[in-house]
């Protein structure tokens, strides 16, 4: 069986993992210049910044089999226990990326045997009928990728304009979902400082949903926050461009005491967070040879997009 994947996050890297374990002829497609999606981590200067993922947490056994592996591997560390210093958590770990959270998928990708071709920097467009396969997967570049099935892993709106013309029928909710936004503000400071006891701050203030210290978090060896806008204030300000460094930065220096910004970046995330879950952790076509999988169907965290990817590609395997 070939089977082409669209999107190297952690739910189309595993997808891969697992079916290339069956046996199939694997090619993973992401439009980005590397592998992890919004497990996104990027360096500025010396320092090294989460930007996408901020943590994550472990409900299921199947996703524990994997942190454990990656906690005794050294990939992967227990950040805190929770983020309400005045209660001292509430008992369950967050773990965080002991390189960054990309680093997650960069393991993932590492580990995958030669039946996987991962092609990143590679734009996928259309789903159509296929000649020597089922499907040809096209790309922006007149190529196509012609697979048996084909697991969509992106988020559903790219989805739904990958699939307009493949004649496949959609559920009229799936297509209705809509995503939340996301505007971060990276910033490297000169001097570390205590942001909280547990190093991150949630619904920190009518501006931001997170701040993380990513000194804090081991990932960064010079001080450095990331600064999350929540979605209402993501939305209100999207479209603006040339002041919005500014604006973010006078809405951080509260939250930063004595230290100064040396270096700031702005992120931004059109798709950051399904604002609905759909039911089962994966859909697939009449025929079985389509597949939808990500962080829409298993729950908007690094856990469920795992666990969607697990079960889209078994899906296909049985």
């Amino acid at each position: 069986m070939k089977v082409a994947i669209v999107g190297a996050g952690i739910a189309g890297l595993v997808a891969a993992e697992s079916l290339a374990a069956a046996g199939a002829e694997v090619t993973v497609i992401d439009k980005g210049r590397s592998v992890g999606g919004r497990l996104a981590t990027r360096r500025i200067g010396e320092a090294r910044l989460d930007h996408g993922a901020q943590f994550f947490t472990v409900r299921t056994p199947a996703f524990q089999r994997r942190v454990d592996d990656w906690i005794e591997r050294g990939i992967v560390r227990v950040w805190n226990h929770g983020f309400d210093a005045d209660s001292g958590g509430d008992g369950h770990p967050r773990y965080v990326g002991t390189a960054g959270m990309n680093s997650l998928a960069k393991d993932l990708a590492a580990s995958l045997p030669d039946s996987v071709t991962v092609e990143t920097s590679t734009m996928a467009f259309e789903v159509r009928s296929g000649e020597s396969q089922r499907w040809d997967l096209m790309i922006d570049d007149g190529t196509s990728r012609p697979a048996d099935a084909i697991i969509l892993t992106s988020p559903l709106p790219q989805t739904f304009a990958l699939l307009i013309d493949s004649g496949v029928v959609l559920d009229d909710s799936l297509m209705r979902t809509d995503y939340d936004r996301t505007i971060a503000l990276l910033v490297t400071l000169d001097r570390s400082i205590e942001l909280s006891p547990s190093g991150g701050i949630q619904d920190a203030d009518d501006v931001f949903s997170f701040i993380g210290d990513n000194m804090a978090k081991g990932v960064s060896a010079t001080p450095a926050c990331t600064f999350n806008a929540n979605p209402s204030w993501s939305a209100d300000h999207w479209d603006r461009d040339a002041d919005l460094d500014t604006l973010l930065r006078d809405a951080a220096q509260s939250w930063l005491g004595d230290a100064e910004i040396v270096e700031s970046q702005v992120k931004k995330w059109r798709l950051a967070t399904p604002q609905s879950i759909w039911p089962d952790p994966c859909w697939t076509s009449d025929d079985g040879t389509i597949v939808l999988a990500g962080d829409a169907f298993a729950g908007p965290k690094v856990e469920g997009a795992h666990n969607s990817g697990l079960a889209a590609a078994h899906a296909l395997i049985d």
